[in-house]
């Protein structure tokens, strides 16, 4: 039997923006989705990889394991530093290493904001785009999509036109899966204000690298003299979500600087940067990985039109789908199949579902589940 704490006293301690967040949804627990479903679960709310890790990061790890894990990691992540500087062609003074690209966006909201200041991100977006400014009392500003998911520039323009000090912009885009194309990323760039710091967010970019229509966004930055960085991750196509490694190339030496200052010393474990060092090296897994979710996305959106219900094209390993229904009461019904998904709530999206694509076996029993909860009606 638990003891009976004391009543808590520390509710107005809290920061206002703080006790007004929205907060951030990392999908249904497994556990208890598989006390409900009596079953195995499937589980397509993160848009992690389903087909593991390289043999390279097992041997990796084993190695650092077996040297003993009593010292601290190193604190700069030199050599991942380096082994990421050299693929990309960068120097390795202009890396930041960070837990999950995400431990990034929070880093650059520390350094950069003052309460008070705009941000611009995208509608429908990933939440933190959100969430971290707002802790530090900024103001964000979310630029819709058009109605068949494109890219507003018209929008951007007029968002960017109001003098924002922090700019965040996803491509491809999460929870979409659209591309931003070359030609509309370089007039975005262009109306961005040289005061302001261009965030530019390429965690699914390994998926979207075999679109034609997809810009290289370092290649687009790295000769412009103004502030930008650009985020990556090892979560996705390289299969390393447990791990929580991401990386950050930045226009200039300053920005690193104050990222140091503001990141905790050993923000980024032994084991993970090893583990990065080798995936980062072996590109035939990555390849693998990267076709074949492809071939997945491409017949699971077939099927999903096929059944009349509407899917964006996504050039990412996850699909957002109109179910023509509340999602969350859609995502609770695919919880008694044992299925996991992100029911997406924001504003304007509440019928949508984002859904990661898993092993084609575990896909057909989504769609199967999906079409056949959507053709009830009585949601």
């Amino acid at each position: 039997m638990n003891p009976v704490l004391a009543p808590a006293t520390s509710a107005p301690l809290i920061r206002g923006e703080v006790a007004g967040l929205p907060l951030y949804d990392p999908g249904a627990d497994p556990d208890e989705v598989a006390a409900l479903s009596g079953g195995r679960v499937i589980k397509l709310s993160n848009n992690e990889s389903p087909y593991g890790v390289s043999p390279a990061v097992t041997d990796a790890v084993r190695r650092t394991l077996a040297g003993g894990v009593s010292r601290y990691p190193d604190p700069t992540g030199k050599r991942l530093a380096e082994a990421v500087a050299t693929t990309l062609d960068v120097p390795a003074g202009h890396i930041v290493l960070g837990n999950g690209s995400e431990n990034i966006l929070e880093l650059l909201c520390q350094a950069v904001l003052d309460p008070g200041d705009l941000v611009v991100t995208q509608a429908p977006g990933f939440a933190l785009h959100e969430i971290f400014p707002r802790v530090m009392g900024a103001r964000v500003t979310k630029v819709p999509v058009t109605d068949d998911f494109g890219f507003d520039l018209a929008a951007w323009r007029d968002a960017l036109a109001a003098g924002p000090k922090l700019v965040f912009l996803a491509n491809p885009c999460n929870p979409t899966g659209a591309v931003i194309g070359a030609g509309e990323l370089e007039q975005v760039v262009a109306a961005v204000p040289e005061s302001a710091l261009l965030v530019l967010d390429e965690a699914y970019g390994e998926f979207a690298r075999t679109d034609p229509a997809y810009p290289d966004g370092l290649e687009a930055l790295r000769r412009l003299d103004r502030p930008w960085i650009v985020l990556r991750t090892f979560s996705k196509a390289y299969g390393l979500a447990a791990f929580r490694v991401g990386y950050g190339i930045a226009s200039d030496t300053a920005l690193i600087q104050a990222l140091d200052r503001v990141r905790t010393p050993y923000n980024v474990n032994q084991p993970a940067q090893d583990a990065a060092i080798a995936a980062l090296g072996d590109h035939e897994h990555l390849a693998g990985t990267v076709r074949r979710t492809g071939l997945e996305i491409a017949r699971v959106t077939d099927r999903l039109r096929g059944a009349g219900l509407r899917v964006v094209p996504s050039a990412t390993n996850f699909l957002f789908i109109d179910t023509g229904h509340r999602s969350d009461r859609v995502a609770r019904e695919l919880h008694r199949a044992g299925i996991i998904v992100k029911a997406w709530r924001e504003p304007g999206y509440e019928t949508y579902i984002r859904a990661s694509l898993s092993t084609p076996d575990e896909n057909d029993v989504f769609v199967r589940c999906l079409t056949e909860i959507c053709a009830k009606g009585t949601l």
